[in-house]
C-alpha cells in the first residue's frame, strides 16, 4: 500500500500518532472503518451477531454483539476510539456488495512510545482465501506509514495456529511465549505467542519476491484486538 503523506513533524512524537478514519482499498476487498454509519445497511448488524455466533470467533475473539441492541453498542465504542484516534477499527469488507469478510483492529498500548497491538478475525466463508493476511499487511503498512507507530504486536493463544499462520505472513517476528497471558472466551487463560514488526523492518513479500502492494487509502475526515 502506498501513501504520500505523513502527519506533520511535531515536538511530541505522540502528537502525530493519531488514528484517522480511513478506507482502504484492496481492489476485491475494503476496509471500511468500524463506526454507527456500519448499521445501514442493517445486515451489517446481522453479520456481527453471526460473528458472535461463531465458535472460533466465540472461542479466540469473543464479541458482545448477542443481538442488534448490543451490535449498536459495540460499534459505537469503535466511533469512540476512533474520535479519541486511540484505535483503528475496520470492517473487512467485499468490494462488489459490501458483505461482512472479518475485522481487523488496531490500538496504542502506549502511543508516547509508538507501540500498538492488532488483532484480526474472519467469518467462515473468508477463511482460507488469504483475507486476514491481506487485511492485516494492510493495516499494519498504514499505521506505519500515516500514524508513525514504531513497533506493532501480536499476542495470540498459543492453540490459534490459524492466528500463527497470519503473523508470520505479515512480517511479525516471533518473540516468545506470554504464559496464562489472557482469559479467552472459554473462561480459562491461555499461554500466547508474541510477534512483532518493527516500522524498520523489510516489508513481507510474495512468492515472487517482489513487495507486496496493497492498494490506496481514501482517507474520510468523518470506524481482534480490543483489550
Amino acid at each position: 500500500m502506498s501513501t504520500s503523506a505523513r502527519l506533520p513533524a511535531s515536538r511530541n512524537p505522540a502528537d502525530r500518532r493519531v488514528f484517522v478514519r480511513t478506507t482502504l482499498d484492496l481492489g476485491d476487498v475494503l476496509l471500511h472503518p468500524w463506526g454507527r454509519e456500519a448499521a445501514e445497511p442493517e445486515t451489517m448488524l446481522d453479520g456481527l451477531i453471526a460473528a458472535a455466533a461463531d465458535p472460533l470467533i466465540a472461542l479466540w475473539n469473543p464479541l458482545a454483539t448477542a443481538d442488534r441492541s448490543d451490535a449498536l453498542v459495540w460499534l459505537e465504542s469503535r466511533d469512540g476510539g476512533w474520535d479519541r484516534g486511540a484505535s483503528a477499527s475496520f470492517a473487512v469488507l467485499t468490494a462488489t456488495d459490501g458483505a461482512l469478510l472479518g475485522s481487523v483492529t488496531l490500538r496504542w498500548v502506549d502511543r508516547a512510545d509508538g507501540l500498538a497491538m492488532i488483532g484480526y478475525w474472519t467469518l467462515p466463508a473468508a477463511r482460507g482465501r488469504g483475507v486476514a493476511t491481506r487485511a492485516t499487511r494492510a493495516v499494519t503498512s498504514w499505521a506505519f506509514r500515516m500514524a508513525d507507530a514504531r513497533r506493532i504486536e501480536i499476542a495470540h493463544a498459543v492453540g490459534n495456529e490459524a492466528s500463527c499462520r497470519v503473523a508470520h505472513r505479515c512480517g511479525y517476528l516471533p518473540e516468545g511465549t506470554l504464559r496464562d497471558s489472557h482469559r479467552f472466551g472459554d473462561g480459562a487463560y491461555h499461554d500466547e505467542h508474541l510477534h512483532a514488526r518493527l516500522a524498520t523492518d523489510p516489508d513481507p513479500t510474495n512468492p515472487t519476491g517482489e513487495p507486496t502492494v496493497y492498494g490506496n487509502p481514501t482517507t474520510g475526515q468523518a470506524s481482534d484486538t480490543s483489550r
